[in-house]
Formats: C-alpha cells, structure tokens, sequence
C-alpha cells in the first residue's frame, strides 16, 4: 500500500467514529506502528484535515472535512489517466482540450510519488476514429446544458437529406461515431444523429419546455420498453 492510500484510509476510518478514538486503536486497525499513524495524522493536519486530539487522548475528525484531490490510489489514477487520454483524441477539439488541462491541473497539486505513478501509467488509448463531424460538438453539449433547441440538416444511411428541429438531451461517444440522442420535432419520437452525418448546425435560443433529466429518463425506458429497440437512428 503506498502511503497516500494510507492516508486516504486513515481518513475513511475517523469517519467512522463520531467519538474521539485512541492511536493505537486506529494503528491496530490499519496495520501500522503507532509512530507510523502519529506521523500521517500530523501529515493529514498539515494538509488541511481538522483532526481534534492528542496522542494519549484519541483522535477525531470533524464533520464535513472534503478530501484534498491529491487523495487517489493507484487504479484511481490509472481511471484518471485512461479516460482523460481517451477525451483527448476526440475529434470534439474543445472537450479534448477540457481533458489535457484538467489532467494538467491534479498533476499540478499530486505529491511527488503520485505524480510519478501518474506519468508512468501503461493503459495506452488506441489511435483516434477516422469519422470527422463538420460540426461543433461544442454547439451541441451548450444546447444539452441550456435545454436549448437545435437546427440542422441531416442525412440518413441512404443519402436523403432533411431539416430537422430537435430537443437534444444526450450525447454519446463511441469509438467510430459521436451520436446526439434528442427529441425530434419531426418525428414526435426520439431519435439518434449521427455527428458525421448533421450539418448546417444552428444553435437556437428557444428553450424546450421540458427538461432534459425527465427526457433523459423517459429515453431509458424505450430502451427496455416491449417491441423497441430504442430511439431510432433517421433512417426513413
């Protein structure tokens, strides 16, 4: 166990206890020598941890104490690095930006041994889909957040074009296609867009009058729903 998951526990174990509890109890609990746990808890204090007590007295950790975001084990890390390198080769340029300097930033405030274990990780992403949008997925995830409508010309599967106004509430990534799930105006149903395949793209400022978590919801019930195989990609 490396020492930040140390700590990291030691820290889940005073949340346990509502009463102060002594150190060797808390030792004895992790594995440790008392010297061993009298340091981190000095180490978590210095970090900000407002642990209450004394050594013969017991420990306590006050209510609503947020750990740093230095605190992460090792698969945490490797979780971190994995889907940020993958966010990053999308073609969704601002979004890949958005993952290379969050990424950035916890490297920034990791200690040393964390930082060392983040640059040497081994899960590699593959190389980056060769579907290209001619669209600003940028548009679309601020038309999710702002419950906004969008405009756009789509063509199906078989090359026939036609405009659609949508409610989009999702949007999923895939290894060879981005894929908007919204409210079609249209159709009076749900309906998947293929990012390759929309164009002309206009963002409005009508709200739709629903919002996008009930829609959200809804969209997951088609999916099991008895007869469906979900909302449909426009095809026809």
């Amino acid at each position: 166990m490396s020492r930040s998951e140390r700590l990291l526990d030691l820290v889940q174990i005073l949340r346990r206890h509502r009463r102060p509890v002594s150190g060797h109890t808390l030792a004895d609990e992790m594995g440790v020598s008392i010297r061993t746990l009298y340091r981190d808890i000095a180490t978590l204090q210095g970090q900000g941890a407002p642990i209450e007590g004394e050594a013969g007295l017991g420990y306590v950790l006050k209510p609503g104490f947020m750990l740093p975001p230095l605190m992460f084990t090792d698969e945490e890390i490797e979780a971190i690095v994995l889907g940020s390198r993958w966010v990053a080769k999308q073609p969704d340029k601002r979004l890949a930006a958005a993952a290379t300097d969050a990424l950035a930033k916890i490297a920034a405030v990791l200690p040393d041994d964390l930082r060392e274990d983040l640059d040497a990780t081994t899960l590699l992403v593959g190389p980056r889909s060769e579907s290209v949008e001619a669209i600003d997925l940028g548009v679309v995830r601020q038309a999710i957040r702002d419950e906004r409508k969008l405009g756009f010309l789509y063509r199906d599967a078989g090359g026939a074009a036609s405009k659609r106004l949508v409610w989009p509430f999702a949007l999923g990534f895939f290894d060879k296609a981005r894929v908007m799930v919204a409210w079609c105006e249209m159709r009076q149903d749900f309906r998947h867009f293929r990012a390759d395949r929309m164009s002309g793209l206009t963002a409005t400022d009508i709200r739709y009058p629903r919002r996008r978590q009930v829609m959200l919801k809804e969209w997951r019930a088609t999916l099991d729903a008895p007869g469906r195989n979900g909302a449909k990609d426009v095809s026809s």
